[in-house]
C-alpha cells in the first residue's frame, strides 16, 4: 500500500483524536460522578426502607395501644357495673362476696394493662423518634442525590460536547485519506486499538516494543510513500526524522 509521507503523517492526528474518542469513552463508564450518583441512590434505598420499618412499627404500637384502650375502658365498664350493684345493696351476702373478689380481679388487671400501655405508649414515643431521624436522613440523602445527579449530568455534558468536538474532526480528518489507507487504519484500531503510530527512536509508539537492527535496516530502505507496519502489532508506523533511520 502506498500513500505520500504528508498524508501519512496525518494518521497522527486522526490516532489522536481516536485516542481522546477511547479516553471519553472510558471515562463515561468509570465516571466518579455517577458511581457518587449509584451509592447516594443506594443509600437513599437504605433510608427510606429504614424509614417505612419506623413508620410500619409505628401502626403496630399504635393497634397495639387501641386494643389495649379498648380491653381498658371493658374492664372498667366490669369495675363500674360491679361497684353499681355493691353500691345499690340488692345483692346477698354471697354475691357481695364474689364481687368484691371479683372488683379485686378487675382492678388487677386493669393496673397490668395500664402497665403494659405505658410500656407500648413509650415505645410508640422511641419509635416515632426514630421515624423523624429516618426522615430527617431521607431528606438529606435525596438532596445529596440531587446534587449529585446534578454533577453527574453537568460531566456527562461536558464529555458530549468533547465527544461531538473530536467527532467533527475525525469527519474532516477522514476526507484526507484514501479510502484503502483509512479502511487499513480502521482495521487495525478496531483489533488492537491503536491503528497508527510514529516511529520513534527505533521504537513503535503502539506497543513500544523496539525494533531490532535487520528490522530498522528493511524499514530506512523502504521508500518514503510505502506504508510500513509494526511487526509486532500491526500498526502502521509513521516515520519521521525522530524515528531514528
Amino acid at each position: 500500500m502506498n500513500a505520500e509521507s504528508s498524508i501519512q503523517a496525518k494518521l497522527l492526528d486522526l490516532a489522536a483524536v481516536d485516542a481522546e474518542l477511547t479516553r471519553i469513552e472510558h471515562r463515561r463508564k468509570v465516571l466518579p460522578e455517577q458511581q457518587a450518583v449509584d451509592r447516594l441512590a443506594a443509600e437513599r434505598t437504605t433510608r427510606k426502607d429504614e424509614a417505612v420499618k419506623a413508620e410500619i412499627l409505628i401502626d403496630d404500637l399504635d393497634r397495639d395501644i387501641r386494643k389495649l384502650e379498648g380491653e381498658i375502658e371493658a374492664v372498667r365498664k366490669r369495675e363500674d357495673r360491679d361497684r353499681g350493684m355493691l353500691t345499690a345493696g340488692s345483692v346477698g351476702a354471697k354475691q357481695l362476696s364474689e364481687l368484691q373478689h371479683e372488683l379485686g380481679s378487675l382492678e388487677r388487671r386493669r393496673k397490668v394493662l395500664e402497665d403494659d400501655e405505658i410500656e407500648v405508649m413509650e415505645r410508640r414515643e422511641a419509635a416515632a423518634a426514630a421515624h423523624a431521624h429516618a426522615g430527617a436522613n431521607l431528606d438529606q440523602a435525596e438532596a445529596e442525590l440531587v446534587d449529585a445527579e446534578r454533577l453527574r449530568d453537568s460531566a456527562l455534558a461536558d464529555l458530549a460536547v468533547a465527544q461531538q468536538r473530536c467527532d467533527s474532526d475525525r469527519i474532516a480528518l477522514t476526507n484526507s485519506f484514501p479510502a484503502d489507507l483509512l479502511a487499513a487504519y480502521d482495521k487495525q484500531r478496531t483489533t488492537y486499538g491503536v491503528g497508527a503510530a510514529l516511529l520513534q527512536a527505533r521504537r513503535c509508539g503502539a506497543c513500544r516494543i523496539e525494533l531490532d537492527r535487520g528490522e530498522i535496516s528493511r524499514i530506512t530502505q523502504t521508500a518514503s510513500d510505502v506504508v510500513v507496519r509494526c511487526p509486532e502489532c500491526g500498526a502502521i508506523l509513521v516515520r519521521t526524522k525522530h524515528s531514528g533511520l
